[in-house]
Formats: structure tokens, C-alpha cells, sequence
């Protein structure tokens, strides 16, 4: 004999014995942190896409190390020549303060040099090559002559890095102004290569620690079983037939 009716079986939301939600709940949850993964995926893999554009171009850069000077070189004088106009536009809509006229000087200078650049990139990276010559020799002796007189625990790693900084412009200023035909773009080819290795790196750990922190019905939406409503609509058929 059955005691007042049937008994009310258990939906996919109703809540478990401790209060909480069941399969319902929990399969949304792993379906968001599914998109979440995703999405960092995605993230990461347009971040991977953009270190190996920026590795293969310093490759090349470095292969065709005059090419990527000229490169460089018109690249500096359009980002000077842009700076330049910001730097107008904003003068003029300061024009009532006190640095109105040094907003004006600055914007005029970096107009002029990025035009003087756009029409000359050889000699401007004459200039340039030349200038980092110089800071190259100067931060060298700077740091040889500290580190003999510091004497402190990385006196060695200094040491070697004035010698290097020393050689390295002994060198550019032994073959100048001819060796400013590949030192700049080869400078600058380097830095793409070691920017566009840090971020495949990046990318490539980021997707490794997502891999290990995302649980397994994260990873794939599809994975994501709702058993415990699955289970309670069992019971509740079985109760029913008796």
C-alpha cells in the first residue's frame, strides 16, 4: 500500500542532500570554464602567431641586414614625423598655457628631423650608428672602471660586459661609415628575433599551465556528463514502479 501518493521525483535542478546544486549546476560550470579555456586558447594562440611573425622578420632582418636598416631607418623618420603632428595638434589645443611655445619647439624639431630622415636614411643611420658607437664605448669604460673600483660580488659578469661593450664599438667605429649600412638593421632585426621568441614562449606556457590546471570535462564541452540528474531519474522510476 502506498503512503500519500506518489513521491516527487527529482528534477535535473533540484538542489542534493547537502544543499547544493546538482548535475544541472555542475555541468554549467564546466561548460563555462570550457569557454574560458577557450577563449585563453584562442588568446594565446593569436599571441603565438604574432612571436613568429616577429621571429621570422628579425631572420630576415638579420639575412638582409642593409635592407632592414633602410627599413628601420624610414620607420623612425614616419613614427618622428607622426610624433611631430600628435605634438602640433596638441600645442594648438593648449594654446592658452604656458607651454604652449614649448609644445610648438618640440613638435617643429620632431617634424623636421623625421623629414630630414624620410629624404636621407643613409646618413641618418650614419648618425645613428655613429651615436651608438659612442654610447656603446662610453657605457664600457663606465662599467669597466666601476667594477674595478666597486669590487662588488658580480665584478666578473660587469667586467665582461664592459669589455663586450668596449669591443663591439672598437669595431663599429673601425669600419664607420660603412659598417652603418648593417649595424642598425642588424640591432634591429635582433630585437624582433628576441621579442618574437619571449612570446612564443609565453604562448607555449601559457597553454601547457592551462593543459595542467583545467580539469578533464573542461577541456572538451562535450565531455560534460550530467549523471546525478541521470541517476535521480532512475530512482525515481524505480519508485514509481513500486
Amino acid at each position: 500500500m502506498r503512503m500519500g501518493g506518489r513521491r516527487k521525483q527529482a528534477g535535473p535542478d533540484s538542489p542534493g542532500p547537502d544543499g547544493q546544486g546538482t548535475g544541472t549546476d555542475q555541468a554549467g560550470q564546466g561548460n563555462d570554464a570550457a569557454d574560458q579555456g577557450a577563449r585563453l586558447h584562442r588568446s594565446l594562440g593569436w599571441l603565438a602567431l604574432l612571436g613568429a611573425i616577429l621571429a621570422v622578420g628579425g631572420l630576415v632582418g638579420i639575412v638582409y641586414a642593409g635592407f632592414a636598416t633602410l627599413t628601420s631607418m624610414l620607420l623612425f623618420g614616419w613614427l618622428l614625423l607622426v610624433g611631430g603632428i600628435v605634438a602640433l595638434l596638441h600645442a594648438v589645443q593648449s594654446r592658452g598655457s604656458n607651454f604652449f611655445w614649448l609644445g610648438v619647439v618640440v613638435a617643429a624639431l620632431n617634424l623636421a628631423a623625421g623629414v630630414v630622415v624620410i629624404r636621407r636614411p643613409d646618413v641618418a643611420a650614419e648618425a645613428l650608428t655613429m651615436f651608438a658607437a659612442l654610447l656603446f664605448l662610453t657605457g664600457g669604460v663606465f662599467r669597466l672602471v666601476g667594477s674595478l673600483v666597486v669590487r662588488g660580488p658580480q665584478m666578473a659578469v660587469t667586467l665582461l660586459q664592459g669589455a663586450f661593450g668596449v669591443l663591439l664599438a672598437v669595431l663599429v667605429l673601425g669600419s664607420w661609415p660603412s659598417s652603418s649600412q648593417y649595424v642598425i638593421g642588424t640591432f634591429f632585426s635582433l630585437a624582433l628575433l628576441f621579442d618574437g621568441l619571449g612570446l612564443l614562449a609565453t604562448a607555449i606556457g601559457g597553454r601547457r599551465l592551462i593543459s595542467m590546471v583545467t580539469p578533464d570535462g573542461a577541456r572538451d564541452p562535450e565531455a560534460v556528463q550530467p549523471e546525478e540528474p541521470l541517476k535521480a531519474e532512475q530512482e525515481g522510476q524505480e519508485q514509481s514502479r513500486n
